[in-house]
């Protein structure tokens, strides 16, 4: 059997030396696949529509936070930082991003290095586990994570260190795929590179929304967005030099219903 350690090490490898979010599957130094609205099928998706998709993936999270101005919020896996960056400077509220990656936070120093030096944007990186996080409890008025949780082996941990790190009335939001609930396993680790490696971790959705209900959360929601992801991401992934990559077996897995978007919260 394959230890953890190893499969961290390919993670830790995927967003270090390996820098994912300089692919062109990804623009404007985010790294998700996107929520995206309604475009014409006949005509290429252009670099900014692929970078707007990914700016709005991050507002959808946030704003089941219902952050007032100037909350304070944590997001877990902020890799380039440039959609904390985002929240901060459109909500006007004060966020830190934690991530485990020392490269992903020098990279994400440079690049958002304005926001940073800005007396105006509340914005600051700290590195460490989303399964230890470090800071003190009651800390933070919300905690959300774009498109990491697949990264995580213990979310059970990670729902208890949310909770613990919320201060009264807190809320958690969360996006990123998962298995639908009574789907059954399916081939998806034969389809899918990063899932056979152990790099992502699919499981069903519900059993995350009951790590988060034992974890002391309540009104947990579990949403389905995959409709606003799969098939713009394909058509995406279809412009680029992964046209051929297994890549384009994500929008295979959800159409056999293995695989579907989530957003989930709860407070």
């Amino acid at each position: 059997m394959e230890r953890e350690t190893d499969v961290q090490a390919r993670r830790d490898q995927m967003y270090g030396e390996l820098d994912l979010g300089s692919l062109t599957l990804f623009s404007g130094s985010f790294i998700n696949y996107g929520y995206w609205g309604d475009l014409d099928p006949g005509r290429d998706i252009t670099l900014d529509e692929r970078t707007a998709s990914q700016a709005e993936l991050y507002r959808r999270v946030v704003t089941a936070l219902e952050p007032a101005p100037g909350a304070r919020l944590l997001e877990l896996g902020s890799g380039l930082g440039v959609g904390a960056a985002l929240v901060a400077r459109e909500l006007g509220v004060a966020v830190t991003g934690l991530d485990r990656s020392p490269a992903q936070l020098e990279r994400a120093a440079a690049a958002n290095a304005a926001a940073l030096a800005s007396p105006d944007i509340g914005l600051s990186f700290a590195e460490g586990s989303v399964t230890a996080v470090p800071f003190p409890d009651g800390d933070f008025d919300g905690v959300y994570a774009v498109e990491m949780l697949q990264h995580v082996d213990d979310l059970a941990a990670t729902a208890r260190e949310a909770r613990r790190v919320l201060a009264p009335g807190g809320r958690f939001a969360a996006a990123t795929f998962f298995a639908p609930d009574g789907s059954g396993p399916g081939p998806v680790a034969d389809l899918i590179e990063t899932v056979a490696s152990g790099v992502d971790v699919v499981r069903p959705v519900g059993d995350f929304a009951a790590d988060l209900a034992a974890a002391g959360f309540a009104d947990v929601t579990v949403t389905s967005i995959g409709e606003h992801v799969w098939r713009q991401f394909d058509r995406w992934i279809a412009q680029t030099e992964f046209r051929d990559s297994w890549g384009r077996n994500w929008l295979r897995c959800h159409e056999r219903g293995w695989i579907d978007y989530y957003l989930v919260s709860a407070r």
